[in-house]
């Protein structure tokens, strides 16, 4: 059975005897402490906490308190009371997250994973990505990757702009994706993928790739500029 502590925010206390009592039945505190081990006191705090969230009960017969758990379904109400708190709460977090998240930031990532992560990001923006000499080996850093990112790009109608240097050029067929090619004057080690407020600058390596992602909504917009411009030169 999983942890109610975890699964419901119970004290361990509270779960040790909450589960007594589903085990004893309408109980007094001394039967319930000598059954589940809990000092006096203790089993009477946690009663306290119980009763207050609507999973103990009590009777009062000859002047003792006989304590009693209520159905287990009371846990599923908790939840759902949880629920409805974060709901209300959700737009004030919300936007304190806008918030951070629209200030400038560079991150760094290293390794396969961390480019993933990059490409994870292009498709939660769901924006077109303008793409700055581009590589061949993409596909092979990332193989067996690239199939899944680049069907849930298509599905989400992600379209593509890329520029290849003269020295990348071949046939290729990229479903939602305009191609052009650069002189090889314009070869670079590293390419530049910008979409959304991001730029993307990576190093394609097998052995040690990584990226820089800037978070800036002026520099991305100057990297889209530079991207036009290219595009202007460049050839079909």
């Amino acid at each position: 059975m999983g942890s109610l502590t975890n699964l419901f925010g119970l004290t361990i206390m509270e779960e040790k005897v909450y589960l007594t009592l589903l085990d004893l039945g309408p109980s007094l505190a001394g039967l319930i402490t000598r059954k589940s081990g809990i000092h006096r006191r203790s089993v009477y705090d946690a009663l306290e906490r119980l009763i207050q969230k609507g999973l103990v009960g009590y009777i009062v017969n000859n002047n003792r308190k006989y304590f009693e758990a209520t159905n287990p379904e009371r846990l599923v109400d908790l939840l759902r009371e949880k629920e409805a708190t974060v709901q209300e709460l959700l737009p004030q977090l919300q936007a304190r997250y806008n918030q951070t998240k629209e200030k400038s930031e560079t991150l760094f990532y290293r390794g396969k994973n961390g480019l993933k992560s990059v490409f994870e990001d292009h498709l939660a923006t769901a924006k077109e990505i303008l793409i700055i000499s581009a590589s061949s080996l993409a596909k092979e850093v990332l193989e067996y990757y690239f199939h899944s990112y680049n069907k849930r790009r298509i599905q989400k109608k992600i379209k593509l702009k890329l520029l290849y240097s003269g020295k990348e050029r071949r046939e290729r067929n990229i479903k939602l994706a305009e191609i052009k090619y650069l002189p090889r004057d314009y070869d670079n080690p590293a390419s530049m993928n910008i979409y959304a407020d991001r730029v993307a600058i990576i190093h394609w390596s097998k052995e040690n790739p990584f990226v820089i992602l800037i978070r800036d909504k002026e520099i991305a917009e100057g990297y889209k500029n530079h991207f036009n411009l290219l595009w202007k030169i460049a050839r079909k």
